[in-house]
């Protein structure tokens, strides 16, 4: 059986790890968008497909059994893309979907829909601002010079990136409790501003902001196609198996 991972998370090497034990041939899809990714365990593609008669195209010349979408909860775009080419293959297809994170008692959120709209709530609202939505979104806050940012990434952004005033941190989590609560204490944080992604690796932020009454500026996830799917790896391995 060979399976197609679209990957990207911690949840999608921690799956192509497992399935390749188990003697599975698991191709890995990265998009590329990040410079030293994380390797996982099988074979590995990085780089776009060309819409959805590109990856229907390399579903059919790769001869892809199963296929597997674990992308980040806001990579919609590659998920419609994967939901349409793998019913015109005629591949089955799961999601593998780590469940969003949920407010509670304690917490000081302003949820919205986008993060246009999360630059729009700070506006005479914030200070200085934890900003942890990536390097592809920074243009949406460039125009808030009243505001300070600590903006992390796991990558610089480019020379000619537009950007809002502040610094920025390169890192990748997962990230500690101390550590987050630290940043927020060092930098004098009013505002997380962060997208709903779910998972461990970086929900101490939230935990720190909650310890702290630190406000979080939690921008939704984006709707996801129809279809198949799981909220952790061992369930997406169970699916595995179950067709293998």
């Amino acid at each position: 059986m060979r399976v197609l991972i679209l990957g990207g998370t911690g949840d999608a090497a921690e799956l192509a790890a497992i399935a390749t034990s188990q003697g599975l041939e698991v191709i890995t899809s990265l998009a590329g968008r990040t410079r030293e990714p994380s390797i996982p365990l099988g074979d590995l593609r990085v780089g776009g497909f060309g819409g959805v008669a590109g990856l229907a195209s390399y579903l059919r010349v790769m001869q892809i059994d199963l296929l597997i979408d674990a992308t980040h909860p806001f990579a919609n775009q590659i998920s419609f893309n994967a939901a349409d080419a793998a019913a015109e293959v005629g591949v089955p297809r799961l999601m593998l979907i780590r469940p969003p994170w949920e407010k509670v008692s304690g917490d000081r959120w302003i949820e919205v829909d986008s993060v246009e709209a999360a630059a729009a709530s700070l506006q005479n609202q914030a200070q200085r601002v934890f900003l942890t939505v990536g390097r592809q979104e920074l243009a949406a806050f460039a125009h808030l010079d009243k505001i300070w940012f600590l903006m992390r990434m796991i990558d610089p952004p480019g020379n000619d990136a537009l950007l809002p005033p502040g610094m920025v941190l390169c890192d990748r989590g997962p990230f500690t409790l101390n550590n987050e609560r630290q940043i927020l204490i060092h930098n004098n944080i009013d505002t997380i501003v962060s997208k709903n992604s779910g998972g461990d690796a970086t929900k101490p932020k939230i935990i720190a902001a909650r310890e702290l009454s630190v406000k979080v500026v939690m921008v939704n996830r984006p709707a996801i196609p129809p279809g198949e799917q799981v909220s952790n790896v061992d369930a997406a391995l169970a699916w595995l198996f179950e067709r293998c």
